[in-house]
């Protein structure tokens, strides 16, 4: 634990101005990122007495080792900077919120030549116009369903879409009249685009006036006794209405607004956020987090807003934000949401009338999601605490391993040989910590060796963090790697070329404060196999001197663990949670090892000469293949040739035709002054 006047800067030293100031710990990590109006002010009061500070804000402070801050020009700024360094380094003590879930969003890609509606999640895309987020993908489905009747706008694949067009059949939908088959030339591109157009409008909130306008064509087709067209523009009519129904009316005055409720205890927080436009509740979404930091309401509401904003541009932030409670620099963070809108956009809390109920509706959903989550977590914690309470137990451990790491190879046959590693804490998956391997100092099938290189890159790179940010004592220096008897001939040995190896693979920027690759040990290290693998992974750490990490197997055939030094395995019940979640950690390892190795083949299977042409980019090689039609074209042609490729030099076409020639050695040489083939005799050959 730090002392907070060991490294509290000197009086003076910190401006009186706004800005946003960071807090380190003695890795260099960042753990706090705040903002403030003035920095001087804002900083003294985490120096005071311990025992006046919030019992959070104490923990932060004797965590860190380092201040340090940036100023800015105005409030707004500051905002901005503050979002963007906690997005960037994930500081352990700032509020950050989690979804309880993946929502699907409507979407309509207005990018593509035939727009296509579509259900779509996760982040956005330019040219995309997104409506919701909806709680469930299947209510977008339904109102889909229903408007396709009006609005016949393509909803199939590109790969569908392509086909019907060669074909010249549409699929079903076009028959039954929930498509207007631009694919086979029914409708023109702008015709369609016409039809998405409106079909945005619709979805939009300004559904009155096309209601009204189809009213109207009713009305017409029936005094003209056209009554087959006017009981088909009844229906349409009725499909819209049951369509609206779907999202009830809720604000009269036909406002675009994101209502955010807060509810919250001590330790917990659930934000709930009601997306109304053109008056009705076009989607909903919720967010959890931990209480980190000591922060209040108006605190979790400006996180809030940060998070729900940050990433958003033009009508994505709606003209009203109506909240609980207003932000501490609420001035600063309207003016924020305004530039982000493009527009002035009012930040305020609704006081009486239909938004203060509906204020009221997103707090009791706020409310119920808390319990909800609490009442899970609940459940969830009792097991993961008893899982890993029976691991300990069974491994003879002093306390539960709460960071757990996996390891896996993989391989086809012996080629692309690849290893895993996977991070449980709290008995949790942390994929962000996920790593992944290919094996360097051998080629071929031993999953004992490949085990033993694995987990001692892994320590060594732990060691060396360690090493770096001055862990270890002065009077002891790091331990040593032990090589093999002797060095090789060039003086370098298989630990030594290792080394070099893991030093390339070091992040860049050694004090950026963002988590190390290979920071933080574990208590337990579980390896995919038997007791070879687990004898090779003991071997590892005893080479290194680390003795304070254990080690298990998890073999599969009888899903056995086993443990260094011990001829007869551990054997856990079968109802055990422990070895649930042992089976659980194997497993992920196992899925993250094989996704790697398949991609890693994949990719081999997919090369081709053109990849080992320097400065020749992905770009410029699909301009080469598409100007020529295919490979063995672009094989065939001369240096004259290629050189007519926008963005393709003369130097560049003779590295084409040299990679050409290269892949295949039985052909006859080419000249590369002038890309004709040469005869053996040094003549060349014309067609």
């Amino acid at each position: 634990m730090a002392d907070p006047s060991s490294y509290r800067p000197k009086p003076g030293q910190i401006p009186d101005s706004p800005g946003v100031y960071r807090f380190r710990d003695d890795h260099r990590r960042v753990i706090y990122v705040g903002k403030a109006k003035s920095l001087r002010q804002r900083l003294a009061n985490y120096f005071q007495d311990l025992a006046g500070l919030h019992p959070r804000t104490r923990t932060m402070v004797t965590t860190a080792a380092s201040v340090e801050w940036t100023v800015v020009s105005t409030e707004v700024e500051a905002l901005q900077l503050e979002y963007s360094w906690i997005k960037e380094y994930d500081p352990r003590f700032n509020v950050k919120y989690r979804d309880d879930k993946s929502y699907p969003f409507l979407a309509v890609t207005l990018n593509e030549e035939f727009p296509r509606v579509q259900v779509m999640r996760g982040a956005k895309k330019k040219g995309v116009r997104y409506f919701g987020p909806y709680g469930h993908a299947w209510a977008i489905r339904e109102t889909v369903d229903l408007m396709l009747r009006v609005f016949p706008v393509r909803t199939c694949s590109a790969g569908v879409f392509k086909n019907a067009a060669r074909t010249g059949r549409p699929c079903l939908l076009g028959y039954i009249g929930k498509c207007s088959a631009p694919c086979v030339g029914r409708v023109t591109p702008e015709e369609h685009r016409e039809l998405a157009e409106e079909f945005c409008d619709f979805m939009a909130g300004r559904t009155g006036t096309y209601i009204r306008r189809l009213e109207q064509r009713m009305t017409d087709a029936a005094e003209e006794m056209e009554y087959e067209k006017a009981a088909r523009l009844r229906d349409d009519i009725g499909a819209l209405r049951r369509a609206m129904e779907k999202n009830a009316v809720v604000l009269a005055d036909a406002t675009d607004a994101d209502l955010i409720a807060v509810a919250e205890d001590e330790l917990e927080a659930a934000v709930q956020i009601f997306h109304v436009r053109g008056g009705r509740v076009r989607g909903q979404r919720g967010w959890v987090t931990d209480k980190v930091e000591a922060v209040e309401t108006a605190g979790l509401v400006e996180h809030a807003l940060q998070q729900l904003y940050g990433e958003e541009r033009g009508d994505a932030v709606p003209k009203e934000v109506l909240v609980p409670a207003l932000p501490e620099d609420a001035e600063a963070v309207g003016q924020w949401l305004s530039e982000r809108r493009g527009s002035h956009v009012s930040l305020r809390i609704p006081q009486r009338g239909d938004k203060k109920d509906l204020m009221a509706t997103v707090g009791r959903n706020a409310q119920q999601s808390l319990v909800l989550h609490k009442t899970k977590r609940a459940s969830d914690l009792t097991t993961r605490s008893r899982a890993l309470e029976e691991i300990a137990e069974a491994l003879g451990l002093d306390s539960a391993p709460l960071r757990i790491e996996c390891f896996d190879i993989s391989h086809l046959q012996g080629d692309d040989v690849v290893a895993s590693m996977v991070v449980f804490e709290d008995g949790l998956a942390r994929k962000g910590e996920y790593r992944r391997f290919q094996i360097k100092t051998f080629e071929g099938q031993d999953d004992v060796r490949s085990m033993h290189e694995v987990i001692g890159r892994r320590f060594r790179r732990y060691l060396q963090e360690k090493e770096r940010t001055g862990e270890w004592p002065e009077e002891q220096d790091p331990p040593e790697e032990p090589g093999e008897s002797g060095e090789s001939p060039a003086g370098v040995g298989p630990l030594d070329r290792l080394e070099q190896l893991d030093r390339l693979e070091q992040p860049g920027r050694e004090d950026d404060g963002r988590p190390k690759r290979f920071a933080y040990p574990p208590q337990l290290v579980v390896v995919d196999g038997g007791q070879p693998q687990v004898a090779a992974a003991k071997r590892a750490l005893d080479e290194l001197g680390i003795d304070d990490v254990a080690v298990c197997g998890l073999a599969k055939r009888l899903e056995e663990v086993w443990v260094p030094d011990e001829s007869d395995p551990v054997v856990l019940p079968r109802s055990s949670e422990g070895l649930y979640l042992l089976q659980r950690v194997r497993d992920e390892a196992h899925r993250f090892a094989i996704t790697y190795q398949r991609a890693k083949r994949a990719k081999r299977v997919r090369s081709s000469p053109l990849d080992d042409v320097p400065g020749l980019g992905e770009s410029r090689k699909q301009s080469l293949i598409k100007h020529f039609g295919s490979v063995k074209k672009l094989r065939q042609a001369t240096i004259d040739q290629i050189c007519e490729v926008p963005g393709v030099g003369r130097k560049t076409a003779e590295s084409v035709v040299v990679a050409f020639a290269k892949a295949a050695p039985a052909a006859p040489a080419v000249n590369t002054a002038t890309g004709e083939i040469m005869e053996d005799n040094g003549g060349s050959t014309h067609d």
